[in-house]
């Protein structure tokens, strides 16, 4: 009997995956929950912003920029109002570009009106520990002086390490920090989704 006990001790034990090791991605947003996501965003901006009366929308590569233009593409849907959109390119403002590998510089690409005097919102697709979002600060500093510049994000997953803080977020997610959050985009990896997964 005591044989059989520890045979299935060991039988549960070995079928139990080890602390670490990767898992299967898990879908927390499929393709029609992040649309109904952005279009949350998208009325906050128009709530917060008195119908985004002199509001420009700076995406920040690689998913930030085509999130930015979907999100005024609703608010034009909603409130048939044309918001400006670009794109800002953080790359050499980042502070891990000597412990990571090279990055491909990006284009930044401002309205023709510039954003100057203007409200800037800047979009991202996952806030973790806020450092893309103080180089992006940085970034804007050098091509131009917006009146004030906020943050959307479609997932907030925390573990900051700056002071950051984003005023428009699509969805908060509770992370351990051994987990990855991907966010695909139709315009970028052919399906919308969002997914979490531990990394080995």
């Amino acid at each position: 009997m005591a044989t059989s006990k520890a045979a299935q001790t060991t039988s549960k034990t070995a079928q139990t995956p080890s602390e670490g090791a990767p898992t299967t991605p898990k879908t927390i947003l499929s393709g029609a929950d992040l649309q109904r996501v952005i279009d949350r965003i998208a009325h906050q901006i128009l709530e917060k912003t008195e119908g985004a009366l002199d509001t420009v929308l700076l995406g920040i590569p690689t998913r930030g920029a085509p999130l930015a233009r979907r999100i005024a593409q609703r608010i034009h849907a909603f409130e048939q109002v044309e918001v400006p959109v670009g794109v800002l390119d953080v790359t050499l403002y980042r502070d891990d570009l000597r412990s990571q590998a090279p990055r491909a510089l990006g284009p930044t690409e401002l309205p023709a009106d510039g954003i100057d005097g203007r409200r800037v919102v800047l979009v991202d697709d996952v806030l973790f520990r806020g450092r893309t979002v103080r180089a992006a600060l940085d970034a804007l500093r050098d091509v131009g002086r917006p009146a004030l510049v906020q943050l959307a994000v479609l997932v907030d997953r925390g573990h900051r390490e700056l002071p950051i803080r984003a005023d428009y977020v699509g969805k908060n997610l509770p992370t351990a920090l051994a987990e990855q959050v991907r966010v695909s985009l139709a315009e970028t990896d052919g399906v919308d989704a969002v997914t979490i997964q531990r990394e080995g």
